[in-house]
This record gives C-alpha cells, sequence and structure tokens, in this order.
C-alpha cells in the first residue's frame, strides 16, 4: 500500500513561525469527517507517524509546537496562551472548517486553551491526559516540584533536570510531604549524562511550569458538551498526567474515558516507545464518531 503524500507548509514568519503536515487531500473534508489535527507538546509531528496511518480516510494535520521540532527556539519561557493562538492560526490556514483535535500531554493543555477562546476551529477536542495540576490536592507540592525542575535546568542543565522531570511525572499518586526533601535522582540511571552542555531551549522546560499550572476554564469547556472528551489510560494508574485528565473532567462535569495503554498508548516505535497503537486508534475512531 502507498504511502499518503505529506505536504509541509509554515505560517507565520520568524520567532512566530509554526512548521505543520498536511496528510491527504483537504479538499476531501466533509462536515460528518473534517480534517483531524494530532498535536502534542513539546513532541511534535514525528511523534504521530503510527497514529495517523490509522486514519487515512480522511485528512490528517500534525505540527511542530511553538519553540520544537523545525520552528525557531530560544530560551524565552512558553505558555498555553501562546499555544493556543498557534493552534488557531493553523486552522485558519487551512481554510478546511472546524477539525477534529487529538491533543495529548502539554498539547492537551493547550488544546484546552484553544476551546476556551475559539470554540469554533473545533468539532470535537480528545484531550488525553493533560498534565495540569492546577486542581489537584497535592497542587502546592507539584508546583514546587515542577518549579524545582526548572530552577535545576537553569543552573544544572538537561540531564540532572530531565531526571527530575522524569521521576516527577512517574509518580504514582499524591506526591507525599517529604517529595522535596528526597535525594535527586541520578541522570545516569535514565541514559542521561550530567554534564550541562551550556543550551537552556530544551523546548519541555521552556513550557514549564506554565503548561502543569493550567487551571481550565469549566464554564467554557462545559458549554462544549459531548464536544469534548476527556481521556485518560488505561494503564496509567496514578500519575500526575491521568491526574490532571481526571481532574478536568471533573471540574467540567463530564466522564472521564479510558484508551488503551498509558501516556504514550498511541506510540508505534516513535522514539524507541511502543504502545498499543492498534486499540488505542480504535479508542480514538470511536470517540471521534
Amino acid at each position: 500500500m502507498s504511502e499518503t503524500p505529506v505536504d509541509t507548509r509554515v505560517v507565520g514568519g520568524g520567532a512566530d513561525a509554526i512548521t505543520y503536515d498536511v496528510r491527504g487531500d483537504l479538499a476531501d473534508a466533509t462536515p460528518a469527517r473534517p480534517v483531524l489535527m494530532m498535536i502534542g507538546s513539546p513532541m511534535g509531528a514525528s511523534g504521530f507517524g503510527t497514529l495517523a496511518s490509522h486514519f487515512t480516510d480522511r485528512p490528517v494535520v500534525t505540527y511542530d509546537p511553538r519553540g520544537a521540532g523545525r520552528n525557531p527556539t530560544d530560551t524565552a519561557p512558553m505558555t498555553p496562551e501562546q499555544h493556543a493562538a498557534d493552534l488557531h492560526r493553523v486552522i485558519q490556514a487551512l481554510d478546511a472548517g472546524p477539525v477534529d483535535l487529538f491533543a495529548t500531554s502539554g498539547g492537551a493543555v493547550n488544546a484546552l486553551r484553544l476551546v476556551e477562546t475559539h470554540p469554533e476551529d473545533v468539532r470535537r477536542l480528545v484531550a488525553h491526559e493533560p498534565p495540569t495540576a492546577a486542581l489537584l490536592p497535592d497542587r502546592d507540592r507539584l508546583r514546587a516540584a515542577c518549579e524545582d525542575v526548572v530552577a535545576t535546568y537553569r543552573s544544572a542543565g538537561h540531564g540532572p533536570a530531565m531526571a527530575k522531570f522524569i521521576a516527577l511525572v512517574m509518580h504514582d499518586g499524591e506526591l507525599p510531604a517529604d517529595y522535596a526533601d528526597r535525594p535527586a535522582p541520578d541522570p545516569a540511571q535514565f541514559g542521561m549524562s550530567a554534564e550541562d552542555d551550556g543550551s537552556r531551549d530544551d523546548p519541555l522546560m521552556r513550557n514549564f511550569p506554565a503548561c502543569n499550572l493550567y487551571e481550565p476554564d469549566a464554564a467554557a469547556l462545559g458549554a462544549l458538551g459531548d464536544r469534548l472528551v476527556v481521556v485518560a489510560g488505561k494503564t496509567s494508574g496514578e500519575t500526575m498526567a491521568a491526574r490532571g485528565a481526571r481532574s478536568v473532567a471533573a471540574a467540567v462535569g463530564v466522564p472521564v474515558t479510558e484508551f488503551a495503554g498509558d501516556h504514550g498508548g498511541f506510540l508505534g516505535g516513535e522514539f524507541g516507545q511502543m504502545g498499543e497503537p492498534d486499540a488505542f486508534a480504535a479508542d480514538l475512531r470511536s470517540a471521534l464518531a
């Protein structure tokens, strides 16, 4: 079977340039089967190859978020509001009507902010594990842990900061009161160096902690009705992102939908990670029906 052609485009210029990819013909979109956008943050288009391959019956658009992938980068912090504005620009540039939007991780936070401000852009949003701590009972400890990750990045570089980040996002359940007093994890246990290369433009760190402090506008999200689907992974347990999804759903008053796998359940070998992409794609198709 031949691969679907990919048309790479750019909207904006300079620091505001956003690169996105169109699979299929936008003219084939219909109101019942609109363009399907797949987004993450800071993960870019390269993470959605497997998932996109399950949706050849409609145009699929992926993109690199601000500061990541093929886009310009610098060291300034980034916010969900900036990302939401970028998404709005991409959707407007497509000129294909409201899109279906699958958004995962930080991308789910950015997509929630998008539909709060531009609900007309989206037919249905499937928000997969937005890692917001704003509504969680241990939010103060989570905020402190996120701020510590950023402080570590600024003072010691990528390896030590990423080791703390991984330990934080993998933690199952509420953070204990003594979490900040525990020894810092060794970057070597995650296959990373403790040496500082001097760079400070990592897009993940630039999104910290604004992404994780996002507080949903429950009234605006609630007005979407069944156009909003909030998702947690079946095997994600009580990790921060899954807890964040449940907290958003509770605030809005919608049920949590469970998809196959965990936070990376859609991955099919991208970044060396294998989720449950076939089952995940089936869950997504059902949510979009």
